[in-house]
């Protein structure tokens, strides 16, 4: 047994060695600011006239004089202190002083340190590690308590050492507070890939992890690390600080696109269209518009070395995503910040080996399947009333019906792989997402023909009509 815990407690120095050489070097990633490079000499007033030289220079020595006297006066102020302080000295007693003295910087150490005792004095050895006389138990338990999670909360060595935590996603917020320090980044995409990971295989635990993501950018938008106003003047980029304000911002996005995904299934329904007939000026500059979309995206795989078919799945998820997860995300960020709800989340099961594909079919129920299968409904019960309704009034009411179909089948086509990965190997919709979609369907076309924005509610006018009231 005791031979058990030598081993263990060396392999725990072992690990507590490593652990300082990584901790100084955080340290110095963004516990510090970036070295500073020297700017080069700005340009002189050569070809400037004499009298703005001297106006240049006596500004220059102004300036100059005004920081000596800055410096003066905190020096006098920081030796009268330093001289009160050695009067107080003398009048006290030395005893009472040297204890206060003490406490005061065992205070000062587990305010930085935190609240173990032995890790503290560790620090104050030359070489760290633990002191000699200690019991390996003893040791155990102070190691389990520093490694813990909360061990570091409100302390100095928290704050300069480790990541940066307050939000889900911490990796995004401990990067953006080294970027607001200084620091720059290198993109290195090598041939053969540096690291490899296993993605969540399964549906349910796709979205999963896409929900945590977007949660933790709403809870880093709502924080005060928010790009959008923290960390100006500290050498940050203009492109990166948009790069961070995109990745923050991105769960925002679902209520417009639930908005445009819902839109074109009620044109259909009602037989109107939300925006009135544009001119060739607007569909020109729409088209435009369209066109330099799918320009972006052509630039975007030249640049990943990303083929078509993985761009347009890629597409395709997105409105997955932003229907289900980002929607949902953005709900329970305001709730866990504003209310103070906290929500739990697990971490998502990702296949290791090949004997783990088994679980690509596994249907697994949750909320997030709903919204997408609602709208995949709604659209398709759109498609099939409007081509009939064209049908039965002829020839004349199918050309205002390809403006209504195009937006509808382009909903369509981004939710089919969704519909597919519900279908599964089975070539079934479960029971339960299918009796909920038709549901939340039925209530929302209900609601809809109830409301009727397209009628006026005063009615019409019965002398507009030609009828005589009087009559």
């Amino acid at each position: 047994m005791y031979s058990f815990l030598k081993d263990l407690m060396e392999l725990i120095v072992m690990i507590d060695t490593q652990i300082e050489m990584l901790c100084s070097l955080m340290q110095a990633l963004y516990g510090y600011d970036a070295p500073v490079t020297k700017k080069p000499p700005g340009k002189t007033c050569n070809c400037l006239p004499k009298w703005c030289c001297c106006l240049c220079c006596c500004s220059r020595k102004n300036k100059k004089t005004k920081q000596k006297k800055t410096v003066k006066k905190s020096k006098q102020r920081e030796a009268s202190k330093q001289i009160h302080a050695l009067e107080n000295i003398e009048e006290g007693h030395s005893d009472s002083i040297s204890q206060k003295s003490s406490e005061a910087s065992q205070m000062k150490l587990e305010k930085k340190f935190g609240q173990s005792p032995v890790f503290v004095a560790s620090t104050l050895l030359e070489n760290g590690g633990g002191p000699r006389n200690a019991i390996p138990p003893s040791l155990l338990s102070e190691a389990i308590q520093v490694i813990s999670c909360g061990y570091e909360d409100k302390t100095e060595w928290g704050k300069e050492v480790g990541w940066i935590y307050g939000s889900v996603t911490e990796d995004i917020l401990t990067g953006f507070k080294m970027h607001c320090h200084g620091w720059r980044s290198v993109y290195c995409m090598p041939k053969q890939p540096a690291f490899k990971g296993s993605a969540p295989i399964n549906l349910s635990d796709r979205l999963h992890q896409v929900l945590r993501w977007a949660l933790g950018s709403v809870e880093i938008f709502l924080s005060r690390h928010c790009p959008i106003w923290y960390g100006y003047g500290g050498g940050m980029k203009w492109l990166e600080r948009f790069s961070y304000i995109n990745s923050v911002v991105y769960p925002w996005t679902s209520i417009p696109l639930l908005v445009y995904c819902t839109l074109p299934a009620i044109c259909l329904l009602t037989g109107k269209f939300i925006v009135p007939e544009i001119s060739n000026y607007a569909g020109v500059v729409f088209m435009a518009l369209f066109i330099s979309i799918a320009v972006t995206g052509i630039l975007e795989m030249q640049w990943g070395g990303v083929g078509i078919d993985d761009w347009w799945r890629n597409e395709q998820f997105w409105v997955i995503g932003g229907v289900s997860s980002h929607l949902f995300a953005l709900f329970q960020g305001l709730l866990k910040v504003l209310a103070g709800f906290s929500t739990s989340f697990t971490v998502t099961s990702k296949a290791a080996d090949d004997g783990e594909f088994s679980e690509l079919y596994l249907f697994k129920w949750t909320s997030l399947l709903i919204p997408p299968t609602t709208l995949l409904i709604i659209n398709v019960v759109g498609v099939v009333v409007g081509v009939s309704d064209a049908i039965n009034n002829g020839y004349d009411s199918w050309g205002p019906l390809f403006g209504r179909l195009f937006f509808a089948l382009w909903v369509i086509i981004h939710l089919y792989p969704f519909l597919k990965g519900l279908l599964g190997k089975e070539d079934r919709m479960p029971t339960i997402i299918l009796v909920w979609s038709i549901l939340l369907a039925s209530i929302l076309t209900l609601m809809w023909v109830r409301i009727n924005p397209f009628v006026s509610k005063d009615g019409p006018v019965l002398e507009i009509c030609g009828l005589n009231c009087d009559d």
